[in-house]
């Protein structure tokens, strides 16, 4: 009896002292630790020191919330409508997070200054929804700028009376915003029927040509494609009338306006009389 208790003694302890090592052989899994993300805004692609940002130039980076560096913008629209036009002060390479040093965005001390390429000068135009291309017009993209005016002589042919014509052609837009300067047009109401104010960069010259065109009519921006080896055709572009867009418009006569064929012409010595009918 003794000895089978004994028996069942050490195997009891063989069994304890198995477990023992299997669990020292075998520990639990660690505990599942979550790591917190944060979205901030980054470089997508490298960009160059003077580049004004648009929005394909940004995209989200992940970092740990406990790594995410100081001034790093978090990814929201507020944070990214902020930064739309900001100039890069120094080269970014791509998945960079975009830090308050490196940029310069508009309305900061220096920025027209700063992103002025030298011996251009800054001119504002006026644009609303429409005319500023719905909106699509970023800083950094090249326009034409175009004026329409209404000519008010009643002596001018029906077909004439409404003009357009090319101001400038191929200048940087270097700022797009509705407060950019007074006068820049409302923030309340409508957005589709906001202004906004667009500036240009120009030559001294085109300066006075900018002013002359904001008190003669409209103005209207077209953008222009993004090929800098495209050439720039320096040309005057002849006006286009009303009556070259609208058939219906150029076949109106007043009846002051009949032409040569049905004008009679009297001659008395070396008099000559035109009688219209």
């Amino acid at each position: 009896m003794l000895r089978t208790m004994l028996f069942l003694l050490m195997a009891a302890g063989l069994i304890g002292f198995s477990a023992v090592a299997w669990v020292s052989l075998h520990p639990p899994p660690p505990p599942v630790v979550t790591v917190q993300k944060v979205n901030v805004l980054a470089a997508a692609t490298t960009l160059r020191a003077g580049t004004l940002l648009k929005p394909d130039d940004m995209e989200l980076h992940e970092v740990v919330e406990g790594e995410v560096p100081l001034g790093a913008r978090k990814d929201t629209p507020s944070a990214r409508s902020e930064l739309f036009g900001a100039m890069v002060r120094q080269t970014l390479l791509p998945h960079q997070i975009i830090l308050p040093a490196d940029v310069m965005r508009p309305g900061d001390h220096g920025f027209l200054a700063a992103v002025l390429t030298p011996g251009k000068r800054a001119a504002s135009v006026g644009v609303d929804a429409v005319t500023g291309t719905a909106g699509l017009i970023w800083p950094g993209d090249h326009v034409d700028l175009i004026l329409t005016q209404q000519i008010e002589d009643p002596a001018v042919p029906l077909g004439r009376r409404l003009a357009a014509e090319t101001v400038l052609k191929d200048v940087r837009v270097i700022a797009v915003d509705q407060q950019m300067v007074q006068g820049g047009g409302s923030t309340t109401g409508d957005s589709s029927q906001q202004s906004r104010t667009v500036t240009l960069e120009v030559s001294p010259e085109d300066v006075e040509k900018v002013a002359v065109a904001t008190r003669l009519g409209r103005l209207s921006l077209a953008v222009r494609p993004v090929d800098a080896g495209a050439p720039v055709d320096l040309k005057d572009h002849a006006v286009t009338y009303s009556q070259d867009v609208s058939t219906a418009i150029g076949n109106i006569h007043r009846p002051d306006e009949q032409s040569a064929s049905h004008v009679l012409h009297v001659y008395s010595g070396t008099n000559d009389k035109e009688y219209p009918f």
